[in-house]
C-alpha cells in the first residue's frame, strides 16, 4: 500500500473528488436537477481536473512547500484590503462634533440593499483607528516577509546532498504553524475594520508572537534557519513590539526568552 503524509494526501485528494464529482456530473441522468453543464464544458472541466491532478507534488516537501505559498497569498489579500482603509475626510470631521454622535436627521442606517454601505465601509477611519491600521499593516507586511524567507529556506533544503534525510514530520509542524499565523492575520484583517475590536489584536498579536517562535525552532532543528530568515523574524518581533506599545500589550517578556533559546 502506498503510504502519503498528511499534506501530499491532502492535494491529492482534494483533485480526485473534483474529477470524480465531473465524472459523476458527466455520466448521470440528463433529468438531474445539478447536470446544467454541458457535455463539452464537462469533458473540458474533467480535462482540467486530471491535469491539475498530474501537477500535484512529487513529494511531501514539495506538497508543504506548495502549502506554505497558499498561506502566503492569503496574507497577500488580507494586506491589500487594508491598505484600501481609508481615515474620514476633513469635511466630515469638521461638521461632526468630536466627542459627541452625530443625530442629525439624515444620518439614517444603511440599508443592507444601500450600494453606498458597501463602499463606504473602512473610508471613515479616526486618526486613532488609522495609527493601528498602519502600525497592524506593518505586521502582515513582515509576516509575509517572514514566510517568503521561510519557503527559501524549503528550498535550500531541498537542494542539499542529503535531503532525503528531511524530516518530514518537523516540515509538517512549521506548516501547521504557518496555517495558524495565517488564521490570526485574516482576524487582525477584519479586526481592522471601524469599530476596531482592541482586544481581539492583543490577542492575535500575542499569538502571531508566540507562533513565530515555534517556527524558528522546528527550523532550527532541521538546520535550515538562514540569516534573511531570522533577520525577517527580528523585524516582525519589532512591529509587535510597537503595536502591542501602542495598545498597551507587553511583549518584551517574550521577546527576551527568544533571545535566550537562540
Amino acid at each position: 500500500d502506498l503510504n502519503f503524509d498528511p499534506s501530499i494526501k491532502s492535494s491529492i485528494l482534494f483533485d480526485s473528488y473534483i474529477i470524480l464529482f465531473l465524472v459523476n456530473e458527466f455520466t448521470g441522468s440528463p433529468s438531474n436537477k445539478t447536470h446544467k453543464l454541458s457535455i463539452p464544458q464537462l469533458a473540458g472541466a474533467v480535462w482540467e481536473a486530471c491535469s491539475a491532478l498530474k501537477k500535484t507534488p512529487s513529494t511531501n516537501v514539495i506538497a508543504i512547500g506548495k502549502a506554505i505559498s497558499q498561506v502566503a497569498v492569503s496574507m497577500k489579500d488580507v494586506l491589500r484590503e487594508m491598505n484600501e482603509l481609508k481615515p474620514a475626510s476633513n469635511e466630515e470631521e469638521e461638521e461632526e462634533p468630536s466627542e459627541n454622535f452625530s443625530t442629525k436627521p439624515e444620518d439614517k442606517p444603511c440599508d443592507e440593499d444601500d450600494d453606498l454601505c458597501d463602499g463606504d465601509l473602512g473610508s471613515d477611519l479616526s486618526p486613532e483607528e488609522m495609527k493601528i491600521v498602519e502600525l497592524t499593516t506593518d505586521i502582515v507586511s513582515r509576516t509575509l516577509v517572514v514566510h517568503k524567507d521561510l519557503i527559501r529556506c524549503i528550498t535550500l533544503l531541498l537542494q542539499r546532498e542529503n535531503s532525503d534525510d528531511i524530516s518530514v514530520d518537523s516540515l509538517e509542524k512549521i506548516l501547521k504553524v504557518s496555517q495558524r499565523i495565517g488564521v490570526q492575520v485574516d482576524e487582525l484583517g477584519a479586526c481592522l475594520y471601524p469599530p476596531q475590536e482592541i482586544s481581539a489584536i492583543k490577542v492575535a498579536i500575542e499569538k502571531i508572537s508566540s507562533l513565530i517562535s515555534e517556527v524558528e525552532a522546528e527550523l532550527r532543528n532541521l538546520k535550515g534557519c538562514t540569516e534573511d530568515f531570522g533577520e525577517a523574524c527580528s523585524g516582525l518581533r519589532s512591529s509587535l513590539r510597537k503595536l502591542g506599545s501602542e495598545l498597551g500589550c507587553d511583549l518584551v517578556p517574550e521577546m527576551e526568552n527568544l533571545v535566550i533559546t537562540d
